[in-house]
């Protein structure tokens, strides 16, 4: 298969998969989003399960192209980007997208295959998180602590805050959250004279192949990333007043 036959392949399992969700999702409804059959379609993938696994593969080869645009920056700065990016629901990949990825992991524990291909994403996204923690340690902008315990607290936090926000439909829960993963940061990972970046210098780029795709969709009940330190600050003086 040519490298422009496979992107074209990705690129409709990627619409078809964020407007129909897994549940729907057919061979046919990939095929109509391409210039090939469904014949075609199954000459290269045995299955449309098959399909999404390679679908999770291109996702990944992506996601490493993405976390080398952080190469580089001080570490605080890479910390802050991956943060944000995680936590800005609004401008992210899409809700679209969110949900789609949802519905795949809740076909992991039937599906070893998905099981497989996810396990290899979050080992990605883990790696990413030790790697910039290892550096500020080195560095000496993070305090001494164990880069891989942090690493699995973090995406514990991220990977929950989505799954809640987009569940639910309540932003609220990712805005809380955000706060909640500042101050762990400011508290247990920072140097004392390393300050966590309000603005971080370099930002986690989108995936450019799934750029015109429409799916720039507002997250349900979504605050954008400006209104998340606000929003929850002011939620939590509320609830003090209230118990007062």
């Amino acid at each position: 298969m040519t490298d422009d036959a496979r992107d074209a392949i990705m690129q409709a399992t990627y619409e078809a998969l964020c407007a129909e969700g897994y549940s729907d999702l057919t061979a046919q409804r990939i095929a109509d989003r391409t210039e090939m059959s469904k014949g075609s379609l199954f000459y290269h993938y045995d299955s449309v399960d098959d399909l999404l696994a390679s679908f999770i593969e291109y996702l990944l080869a992506g996601y490493g192209h993405r976390a080398e645009a952080l190469d580089g920056f001080p570490p605080e700065e890479r910390l802050a980007a991956y943060v944000e990016w995680w936590f800005d629901i609004s401008t992210a990949e899409g809700t679209g997208h969110h949900t789609a990825m949802l519905e795949l992991r809740a076909q992991a524990p039937y599906n070893e295959l998905f099981q497989e291909k996810l396990r290899e994403s979050d080992e990605a996204l883990r790696d990413t998180l030790v790697d910039i923690l290892t550096t500020g340690i080195e560095t000496g902008a993070f305090v001494d602590h164990d880069p891989s315990t942090a690493a699995d607290f973090l995406l514990g936090a991220f990977v929950g805050a989505r799954v809640r926000h987009f569940t639910l439909g309540r932003a609220t829960y990712s805005e809380h959250a955000y706060v909640a993963t500042r101050e762990y940061i400011e508290t247990e990972i920072l140097a004392p004279e390393t300050t966590y970046p309000d603005e971080p210098a370099v930002t986690f780029p989108p995936d450019e192949r799934f750029a015109d795709t429409g799916d720039e969709q507002d997250a349900p009940d979504g605050a954008g990333q400006d209104d998340r330190t606000e929003a929850a600050t002011a939620d939590a003086a509320s609830e003090h007043e209230d118990a007062e």
